[in-house]
């Protein structure tokens, strides 16, 4: 059974949750300081988990935007989210902070971890979860084991080329997915103050925004399905939940070929994935 402490630190919004008996028992959540320095999102961390009472030598599981390396490094992939952040010591600070019981890991992956074991990826062989959001990313289930690499790059599939792009994005490529998908993207074409304005607009732009999104993701599972074989792929993040998204992906996928048409639903844990997926990790871990 998962118990313990989780946290979630993503480029617009941190959460920390005490977990019991495989349930989230306490939540706290609160935008992300984009701009703090590794100390200031260190010290963030700590005053939340104070305040679900986690005491020295608990189990942790702590999920990130960003790169972590099998050093546990925590580093920028994309420069404009966390700019503060450039290969950080990050594992060895927590466990000098919180104790030996620690683990770090990309907040996509471990919501791909969370959903093939506990939610929409039961059942399913070859998995993967889409998080599209501030970002774009993802994490990849082989037969019930997290793809990971030394480098800490697999997984970031938001930084695969699509026909559709054309503009650099914060990773430094040109034309990926991300740079056509992301909540950012879709704010900036539709002209809103955000993507959730975006998706309350009913204009031109705003539908065609969320569409040319839609349409770059489901290129990006289509991709995926040719290089993994998938079963299965859930979609989460605040933009891949948001009412109707989901719906516009799968139509633009129905457009390839059958061999392509790979199952695409929603992630059944909704934004607590990567809270019960950093703790499955450190879990697997001890």
């Amino acid at each position: 059974m998962i118990e313990g402490f989780s946290v979630d630190l993503g480029g617009t919004k941190t959460a920390a949750a005490r977990i019991a008996n495989g349930r989230i028992e306490a939540r706290l959540q609160s935008p992300t300081e984009a701009q703090a320095d590794f100390e200031a999102q260190l010290d963030a961390l700590s005053a939340f988990l104070a305040e679900l009472g986690f005491r020295k030598g608990d189990r942790l599981g702590v999920a990130v935007a960003g790169r972590v390396d099998a050093a546990g490094r925590w580093g920028a992939v994309n420069a404009g989210t966390l700019p503060g952040i450039r290969g950080e010591p990050l594992l060895d600070r927590l466990r000098g902070r919180f104790g030996a019981r620690v683990s770090a890991i990309n907040d996509a992956a471990a919501a791909a971890l969370a959903e093939a074991r506990l939610g929409a990826g039961v059942g399913a062989d070859h998995f993967a979860y889409l998080t599209v959001s501030t970002g774009v990313g993802g994490g990849i289930v082989l037969d019930g084991k997290l793809l990971q690499s030394r480098n800490g790059m697999a997984g970031h599939v938001g930084f695969i080329s699509t026909f559709l792009g054309r503009d650099r994005c914060g990773s430094g490529r040109v034309g990926t997915v991300e740079s056509v998908a992301s909540g950012r993207t879709i704010a900036a074409m539709a002209g809103t103050p955000d993507a959730r304005a975006a998706f309350a607009s009913d204009t031109d732009r705003s539908h065609a925004a969320i569409d040319r999104s839609a349409a770059a993701v489901a290129g990006l599972c289509a991709d995926l399905t040719a290089i993994f074989g998938l079963d299965r792929i859930a979609m989460g993040g605040s933009i891949g939940l948001a009412g109707g998204y989901l719906a516009r992906v799968t139509a633009r996928l129905s457009d390839e070929p059958p061999l392509f048409r790979v199952p695409v639903v929603s992630a059944t844990l909704g934004h607590d994935s990567a809270l019960l997926g950093a703790l499955l990790s450190e879990r697997a871990a001890s």
